[in-house]
């Protein structure tokens, strides 16, 4: 629960302590006091939005700080969760959410027992500590894509509805993926074909590494038989020698059997022997080399031809494609990898159909049950609002809820065997809307087609009491929810917020002396003092709640006549809280 407001240099207050007790606290005061400036204050703290026009005029900065108690019962698991994801402890078994607002220029800071969080943080935990009803909220009935809202909230739908948008998420992004590789498809599909091409082109040519060097060589080669061919000849003619000389082959035999003859008498002559018959083999052995090569070498104009042609293709390709043939096969490899990859679209696009499939189908599913279980509670809802409605001096009113569905030829199956496909969205596929005929036998219509402002008071009462049953935050803040609701049904409106106080702390900003007769603790908003403008907050004693109700029904001239009523509507109240009790307690 909340314990304790201190506001600072916020709005038109200077300093304010609020101290907030269990069960229901009553806020009232004269138009213009300040009530609104209290309600504002708890939603900075709870991360709304806020402006440096918050701040006082003449101070720098506006400080606002609530204490809430969390002693009393355990936090609820999601605010537990969210406590630990920020590593946030408590700290005496409570929390202190501090929300500080700059003035124009400065920067503004939220802490959360003194640690500073970004704002939204402030906002998270908040969310599962209060509940604001606020004026605005009768407004809100008239919009309805608010009713799917309320009536999931009813239905207690928030996990299976956070899975559905995460499965909705997930189908978009599939979709959106698709749609990209579509294009990307469409915009690569001349290039896959460029790319064939230029491979088909490459691979035909069956290049391999360093055979342009070869190809050289051997055009070099047929360019230059005739000498080639003179040249061997006079090699192998002095070699082997002819019918006019001797050839070397035979000289050096000529002088190995010389020196041979005589290396008797000089042992050391046989060194030069052996060496000048290996010269005469290796001589021989060349001679026969250069006979066959004279005889392998010839003219051969079909081969330079081949030659000249293959170094042309490679000499074509190395323009199109790198400046070697290293170059030109690296080139293709990566070609190739890139071909890969954009064929690779068809079976990507296959699988990206195949999850979206799969997805609709998930989607179908779970909107399917969603939507069972919102016209289950849909029933229950309609009951419930008409008994408090009933309540409320509307016995007799019809409220409906209208759960509607759209086809779609891009929706989602949502029961097997049915062909039809529903237009949805993150929430399910239903269109919820909220129907009322307050006149018997008037068929029900869109609440803003029929209701007046004092009929959507009453009806958003009415489904903020059942709501709030299923509240799991253990304050409810009522900012004058009680508008348009006449004298009659105000006791009943207060009624119907003290049997809130069995699960909740609630504070309720009033100007209906029959509401604020059930208060469990009554505070009164003020002006005045030293300073006219100075705000503050008073907790009434038991005796001096008469006063304050008998002005709020007749004024400070009331008189003893409106004292009489002020002490009525209390004993009434009273009465009905001891009854409350006893049936509570018998239950």
């Amino acid at each position: 629960m909340l314990t304790q407001l201190t506001i600072r240099d916020f709005a038109i207050v200077d300093r304010l302590t609020v101290n907030w007790s269990t069960g229901l606290n009553v806020v009232t005061g004269e138009t213009g006091a300040g009530k609104s400036i209290i309600i504002d204050a708890v939603g900075a703290i709870l991360g709304g939005r806020v402006s440096p026009d918050m701040v006082r005029g003449g101070a720098t900065r506006a400080v606002v700080e609530g204490v809430f108690d969390l002693s009393r019962q355990a936090a609820s698991e999601e605010l537990g969760s969210t406590l630990e994801e920020y590593g946030i402890e408590l700290e005496d078994g409570g929390l202190i959410l501090t929300r500080e607002v700059a003035g124009s220029g400065g920067r503004g800071v939220a802490r959360i027992n003194s640690r500073a969080v970004p704002a939204s943080v402030l906002q998270q935990v908040g969310e599962h500590l209060v509940d604001i009803h606020g004026q605005s909220e009768h407004l809100s009935l008239l919009r309805p894509r608010e009713h799917l809202e309320l009536l999931d909230r009813f239905a207690g739908l928030a996990a299976p509805r956070a899975q559905l948008a995460h499965l909705v998420a997930d189908l978009r992004s599939a979709g959106r993926e698709a749609a990209r590789v579509r294009d990307e498809a469409r915009q690569t599909e001349r290039e896959q074909v460029l790319l064939r091409h230029e491979l088909a082109e490459i691979e035909a040519a069956e290049l391999q590494p360093g055979e342009e060097d070869e190809l050289v060589l051997t055009r070099h080669r047929l360019r230059n038989v005739e000498r080639l061919r003179t040249a061997v000849q006079a090699a192998y003619a002095a070699l082997s020698g002819d019918e006019d000389r001797a050839g070397a082959a035979d000289l050096l035999g000529q002088a190995a059997s010389t020196c041979a003859s005589v290396s008797d008498f000089d042992p050391s002559l046989a060194q030069e022997v052996e060496a000048l018959q290996g010269a005469a083999a290796q001589v021989e052995e060349s001679a026969w080399a250069l006979r066959k090569y004279l005889d392998r070498v010839e003219d051969d104009p079909a081969e330079l031809e081949t030659v000249e042609e293959r170094l042309l293709l490679i000499a074509d390709l190395k323009r199109k494609f790198g400046g070697s043939i290293d170059e030109i096969l690296a080139y293709a490899a990566r070609a190739g990898e890139r071909l890969l990859t954009v064929e690779r679209q068809d079976e990507l696009l296959s699988e990206l159909d195949r999850r979206q499939s799969e997805l609709r189908g998930a989607v179908g599913a779970l909107a399917a049950d969603i939507s069972s279980q919102r016209e289950t509670a849909a029933e229950h809802l309609r009951c419930a609002v008409e008994s408090e409605l009933s309540d409320l001096n509307m016995r007799g009113t019809r409220f409906a809820v209208r759960l509607e569905r759209v086809d779609d030829p891009n929706g989602v199956p949502v029961a097997f065997g049915d062909p039809r496909l529903l237009a949805f969205d993150a929430t399910g596929v239903d269109r919820v809307e909220f129907l009322i005929a307050p006149n018997l036998g008037g068929e029900p219509k869109g609440l803003g087609r029929i209701a007046s402002g004092g009929e959507l008071s009453r009806i958003s009462l009415a489904l903020k009491t059942i709501l709030s049953r299923v509240d799991r935050r253990a304050t409810l803040i009522f900012d004058e929810i009680d508008v348009g609701v006449g004298g009659r049904g105000a006791p009943v409106v207060g009624q119907k917020l003290a049997g809130l106080t069995a699960e909740h702390q609630v504070l309720c900003v009033t100007h209906m002396p029959q509401v604020a007769a059930y208060a469990d603790a009554h505070l009164v908003v003020s002006k005045g003092g030293d300073d006219a403008t100075r705000v503050a907050v008073r907790a009434l004693a038991p005796e001096e709640r008469v006063e304050e109700l008998a002005e709020m029904l007749g004024g400070p001239l009331g008189g003893e006549g409106a004292r009489r009523n002020a002490e009525e509507l209390l004993d009434r109240a009273a009465a009905w809280k001891a009854s409350n009790a006893e049936v509570s307690a018998g239950r």
